[in-house]
């Protein structure tokens, strides 16, 4: 059994060793430059970490992982050009740093790619699979992205809408990987739809935890200024819970205070008061916890010696209690 540390090692040693072509380099330079910016690359180590709940060579899923992160980075990568997002991670984006023919180009190449590795299984029967998986979620994460650009402009989003959004945009990729780990390890079917569902809603849960976190985390520890989606007038689901429950007065302030730019503490400060006088806080993280635990419940449907669950279980509790 390996560590997570390991496990991307090795994910990062399968990386350096099926480079992207050196040529034309305006094409694969913003590629490479994409993946070095960081992030914690949890999607495929987690696809490792589900294969190796059945088999013990996970080399032999590193092209699938691979596949996953190059994925994520794409969507990463035309994320930012939709958003006119000036940074990554601290660092220009792409389409800031060259500019959005570039951005486009190179990430559609990075998407290209992904299939090119999914195509590397040693196992054609599976490799028709991993595709049907690797499309399905990517459809529905592009499905997800929409939703959200719509909710931009909608007055009338409800929490169910909000849900089923942030499940497509992120939460489903989560799952798609585990499924896809399970996959690799011909694990039966219902062992591998358990893992999806441990980590569709797992991913719920943890977007539900981000949108507590950025109106009451720490800032020393959250790491970025506290009310950010308060600022953006973001509709999260403090907001929608608070929209459904609260008295007619109570919404009515919060929509000004979603329509206005007011100094900025006064706006954080005023919205937050809302939210505590309706109990949205408690709330919030009672629905986090529902999730959370229907999600485990799903892992511990998979019928493998608890002593192998113990890295997947670990990693996701981690990221479901973080404070940033």
């Amino acid at each position: 059994m390996h560590t997570l540390p390991s496990l991307l090692a090795a994910i990062n040693n399968y990386a350096a060793a099926h480079p992207f072509p050196a040529t034309p380099r305006e094409l694969y330079e913003p590629c490479d430059y994409m993946l070095a910016l960081g992030g914690k690359r949890l999607r495929p180590a987690m696809l490792l970490m589900a294969y190796e709940l059945f088999h013990d060579n996970v080399e032999q899923a590193l092209p699938a992982a691979w596949a996953v992160e190059l994925f994520h980075n794409f969507t990463l990568m035309h994320d930012d050009i939709m958003d006119a997002a000036p940074l990554r991670r601290g660092q220009p984006t792409v389409h800031t740093r060259w500019n959005t023919t570039t951005g486009i180009l190179s990430g559609d190449v990075m998407l290209i790619h992904a299939y090119r590795h999914l195509a590397r299984f040693d196992d054609s029967v599976i490799v028709a699979d991993l595709i049907d998986t690797f499309n399905r979620v990517a459809i529905e994460v592009c499905e997800g992205q929409q939703y959200d650009v719509n909710f931009e402009t909608r007055q009338n989003v409800t929490l169910p809408e909000y849900i089923r959004m942030i499940e497509l945009k992120t939460a489903v990729l989560l799952g798609g990987a585990l499924e896809m780990g399970a996959m690799c390890a011909r694990a039966h079917h219902e062992q591998a739809l358990h893992l999806y569902e441990f980590g569709r809603l797992a991913g719920i849960a943890f977007q539900i935890q981000d949108d507590l976190l950025d109106t009451y985390g720490d800032p020393e520890k959250f790491g970025k200024q506290v009310g950010g989606d308060i600022l953006q007038n973001k509709k999260t689901f403090l907001v929608l819970k608070t929209l459904e429950l609260a008295s007619e007065a109570d919404r009515q302030e919060l929509e000004y205070w979603m329509q206005t730019g007011a100094d900025k503490p006064v706006k954080i400060s005023a919205v937050r008061a809302i939210f505590d006088r309706n109990g949205i806080p408690e709330l919030v993280f009672a629905e986090k916890q529902r999730y959370q635990e229907e999600a485990f419940g799903h892992l511990a449907a998979v019928e493998v010696p608890e002593a192998r669950k113990t890295l997947l279980k670990g990693t996701m509790e981690e990221l479901l209690v973080r404070e940033y």
